[in-house]
């Protein structure tokens, strides 16, 4: 897979995770209280710093009241 592909996916992933907390009216440290996740690693992901683990995008888009799906981008 081509880098360019790879990096535009994690962009999109990034910014529909921001999105999504965004919407819920959540702040990084409060998701960071859930317990799912420290904040320091939300804002990594968030930023694209690091990947996020699938168990981890389907714990996170049930607090986030999404469907995996909205996490997941279209088809080129």
């Amino acid at each position: 897979m081509a880098k360019t592909i790879y990096s535009k996916r994690r962009n999109f992933l990034s910014a529909r995770l921001i999105e999504a907390r965004e919407t819920t009216g959540l702040t990084q440290a409060q998701v960071a209280e859930s317990g799912i996740i420290s904040q320091t690693e939300l804002s990594k992901i968030e930023n694209g710093q690091r990947r996020v683990e699938f168990l981890l995008l389907l714990d996170l888009a049930e607090l986030y009241s999404q469907k995996i799906e909205f996490f997941v981008p279209p088809k080129e």
